[in-house]
């Protein structure tokens, strides 16, 4: 499969937003592109959706940008805003671990770009035993990790770097979202800090006003989605910044079931 798997280091970050501003970009370049979200939660929750300028649901969003239908980016959606292996459980049904990896490959078997969303956090758990981690590594896509810009960042994306290549998956790069377009003192630091202790190069996401397709493909255009999909090295300046790192992230495994 060619493509990226997008994670974050939490819920709510802006994970689906740079997806869809991935798809977007690429399907503008040329590129056939595919979007899966394997699991879908919350849809009982109408607050954003309904209110003027809302957003719609992830596996809509990543539709519009994608050209497809919904029901083909998300096989599983459920009501609860919950972890998904509690959403299943709480419609009485089980999460199959083999049926998300099946569905996974056979939606980038054809000849596309394909952008896989996940749910929450890399250790979320996706069934009773399976987290999302479990899933990327299944897939064996490069990720990417969608992060805050603001207090905190730092350890939250540290510790999801090192969960990564604790379960040896090959970080193409952080994106911070969203990236201002005057950032502060603290948001220059936190990523710079990312890049040297993390050893991994991060770019920034512009602010997404809307869900139009335009506003979303000038966002993703102006992230490197082309070296990060062909896996060719940052830019020298990037690299040597993300290479100078004065304290090694400790890279422990991390027990992948």
């Amino acid at each position: 499969m060619r493509g990226l798997f997008v994670t974050a280091t939490d819920t709510g970050v802006g994970k689906t937003v740079l997806s869809a501003a991935l798809l977007a970009a690429m399907a503008a370049a040329g590129e056939r592109v595919c979007a899966h979200k394997p699991v879908v939660t919350g849809l009982d929750d109408r607050s954003e959706i309904d209110r003027p300028g809302g957003w719609p649901p992830d596996h809509e969003l990543l539709a519009s940008a994608a050209g497809m239908a919904p029901q083909d980016v998300a096989p599983l959606r459920y009501g609860p805003a919950v972890s998904p292996h509690l959403a299943a459980a709480l419609a009485g049904k089980q999460i199959d671990p083999l049926d998300l990896v099946t569905r996974a490959r056979q939606a980038g078997e054809e000849e596309t770009s394909l952008i896989v969303e996940g749910i929450g956090g890399l250790l979320a758990p996706l069934a009773e035993d399976y987290t999302v981690c479990d899933l990327a590594v299944a897939l064996g896509l490069p990720l990417l990790i969608a992060a805050r810009p603001g207090l905190g960042t730092i350890n939250h994306t540290l510790l999801t770097l090192q969960a990564a290549r604790g379960a040896k998956l090959e970080v193409r790069a952080v994106v911070l979202t969203p990236w201002p377009e005057q950032p502060s003192v603290l948001e220059h630091s936190n990523r710079e800090t990312i890049a040297r202790l993390g050893k991994v190069d991060v770019a920034g996401l512009s602010p997404v006003q809307s869900v139009n397709q335009a506003d979303l493909s000038r966002a993703g255009a102006e992230l490197p989605w082309q070296r990060w999909l062909e896996g060719a090295h940052p830019p020298e300046a990037t690299r040597a910044a993300s290479t100078t790192a004065a304290v090694t992230l400790a890279r422990s495994s991390v027990s992948i079931t």
